[in-house]
């Protein structure tokens, strides 16, 4: 390891399903010798996105430098769970040489880079870089933009800006506290849309953020590392709507469940099923891993909203439980029984 006074970490923020896990799969894949460390953040109670970093098959990817924070937002349980599992990186014998922090999609990045004046964390970890990334087609679709109802119509009684839409919030909120911001998913939109996305997102973002067009999060790592930020000593310039107050953050707008599920019959079913749910329900997120009937392989299920992606990404390791487990989010209200009923047939 280099000889250096701190360890850099890299926050990555970003809506549920903007593309944060490819964009880490990509690091990963393009670390050129640094040692990365992971925290991986999910609002569910379980750690899909932690199993399929583990899944990607990258030499460099080491299964004890991941570290998984299920059941909570980080920036609600910094003491409980962000405190103690970077002490425990930072305290190996050979720690990493980049540690990189992937928040749950529901989280607010603020809290956590305060969280680095800690006196555990401050005198050996400095905040590198905030990355946002974000879902350039949602963004063109409206996903994230403030109602039309006018500005002083809008305002609680704090003089704090009530968002009808809570995902509205937590773009405004992310974006405002990031360096660098990537608009992911590129590919699928065209010459305007995209004009439109890199305005909404520039209009948005902190002054001075670098906005990057990318698609599955790919970009020269060297952009994404090693920025220097030092963002715990500039939090004046992160702006959030929860400034000067106590961190009240609540996701009562938002609930997850998660399904277990044995062996299924067929992946086009499950597919079919899926999609009418989606269809049928306010679910923002879907995701996790199924069990195909006579398939040795693990079947991975990923959607946004209406954007469902389903693949083979492994054999299934010899004595592994064969069975479905899925993740579920969205806004608060959701017929888990419907869903639950729905998918398992």
């Amino acid at each position: 390891m280099h000889l250096r006074s701190k360890i850099p970490a890299t926050v990555l923020t970003g809506f549920l399903g903007a593309g944060k896990t490819s964009t880490i799969r990509h690091i990963l894949q393009n670390s050129a010798g640094i040692r990365l460390a992971l925290i991986i953040n999910e609002f569910g109670d379980l750690g899909i996105d932690g199993e399929i970093i583990k899944g990607c098959g990258i030499p460099e990817c080491q299964d004890e430098n991941v570290v998984e924070l299920a059941n909570g937002c980080i920036c609600c349980t910094v003491a409980d769970d962000f405190i103690p599992a970077m002490d425990g990186l930072i305290s190996r014998s050979d720690p990493p040489d980049h540690i990189i922090i992937e928040t749950s999609g529901l989280a607010l990045p603020k809290p956590l880079v305060k969280a680095f004046d800690w006196p555990e964390v401050r005198s050996k970890v400095t905040v590198d870089g905030v990355v946002a990334v974000v879902d350039g087609p949602a963004v063109t679709a409206g996903s994230f933009t403030a109602s039309d109802k006018p500005p002083e119509e809008g305002l609680s009684g704090n003089g704090k800006l009530d968002h009808e839409n809570p995902v509205e919030e937590l773009f405004e909120e992310q974006l405002g506290s990031a360096d660098i911001v990537l608009i992911n998913k590129t590919d699928l939109m065209g010459k305007h849309e995209l004009a439109k996305a890199v305005q909404i997102v520039e209009s948005t973002a902190r002054p001075n953020a670098k906005v990057i067009n990318t698609v599955y999060g790919r970009v020269d790592t060297k952009m994404l590392l090693g920025l220097g930020a030092t963002a715990e000593n500039d939090l004046e310039t992160r702006l959030s709507h929860h400034d000067g107050m106590d961190h009240s953050h609540t996701h009562d707008e938002f609930e997850s469940f998660s399904i277990r599920l044995g062996v299924l019959p067929s992946a086009k079913t499950l597919e079919q099923r899926i999609r009418q749910l989606v269809e049928n329900h306010d679910i923002l997120r879907i995701k996790g891993f199924a069990a195909i009937k006579k398939k040795p392989l693990r079947f991975v299920i990923q959607g946004v909203g209406t954007n469902l992606s389903f693949y083979y990404d492994r054999p299934r390791k010899s004595g592994e439980d064969c069975h479905t487990e899925l993740v579920v989010i969205g806004l608060h209200g959701l017929d888990k029984v419907a869903i639950h009923t729905a998918l398992a047939g």
